[in-house]
């Protein structure tokens, strides 16, 4: 999957995506057969329990990056660009977004609309594809009073529009459009001529994306947007209590997991 037949998919059926943080469930969801993987900044939430976003790194990012490329054979790679990696300047923009495709990305994404139009196409003029993110910005939630829902009323949902717009014409090639009310979301994906990858945003985009850990049920809570397909939690939380008992029971290890010396020992 590249960045051309990605962009291709908009019309013809839903796009799927997902994020994905690491080696194993990176294999896992590109056998699956998504389209595109996400190597979100919500890593320093979901997987080192961090309160925000905020708490990403370029080395975290990387690293993980890393990790999912070398899994990943036939879906598209991308990178999210964390917290004040891009928003200094065009130059920090781009030197970051080349380390990311340099750890395995094909293309990154980044948080902003009208604000940000620049920064995309310095990152664009440098040769690196770029996917957009508005509506709900997670990397923003300060100046947006929280994680609220987007586009409830009209100058926010012309808000919101303009963003996306903003964002097409700076040259990105995708955008994903979160916690939006629907009715915005369907008249964003209408106007743009770019694929709309909605997380929290309705029925009527051009595809979808979830966090994995979402999908399969792996917290006790999930946001209101996301379904559950699986319950692992309760699927791992067995498991290891039947571990455990077994082990303070001495029934494991038993005979068959265990070789003996051809010999007796001296």
């Amino acid at each position: 999957m590249t960045v051309r037949d990605f962009m291709k998919l908009k019309g013809r059926r839903r796009i799927v995506m997902i994020t994905a943080y690491d080696y194993p469930t990176a294999l896992l969801v590109d056998e699956a057969g998504v389209d595109g993987v996400l190597v979100g900044d919500s890593v320093s939430m979901v997987v080192y329990g961090y309160p925000s976003t905020h708490h990403a790194t370029m080395d975290m990012m990387a690293r993980h990056t890393e990790a999912v490329s070398r899994a990943v054979k036939r879906a598209l790679v991308v990178a999210d660009m964390p917290f004040m990696s891009y928003e200094p300047g065009d130059r920090d923009a781009v030197i970051n977004a080349a380390r990311l495709v340099r750890a395995g990305a094909d293309a990154v994404k980044l948080e902003g609309g009208v604000e940000m139009a620049d920064r995309i196409r310095a990152i664009v003029r440098a040769g690196i594809p770029v996917m957009g993110h508005v509506g709900l910005t997670p990397q923003r939630y300060l100046v947006l009073g929280g994680y609220r829902r987007r586009g409830r009323r009209r100058s926010d949902a012309e808000a919101v529009i303009r963003d996306a717009e903003a964002v097409e014409e700076a040259g990105a090639f995708a955008l994903v459009l979160e916690y939006t009310a629907e009715e915005v979301a369907a008249e964003i994906t209408d106007r743009l001529s770019i694929p709309v990858i909605c997380i929290g945003s309705g029925r009527y985009c051009d595809g979808q994306i979830l966090v994995i850990h979402d999908v399969l049920g792996l917290y006790p809570t999930s946001p209101p947007f996301a379904k559950r397909y699986a319950d692992l939690r309760s699927v791992i939380l067995d498991a290891v209590k039947r571990y455990a008992e077994e082990v303070r029971r001495g029934e494991f290890p038993g005979e068959e997991h265990v070789f003996h010396a051809k010999e007796e020992p001296p």
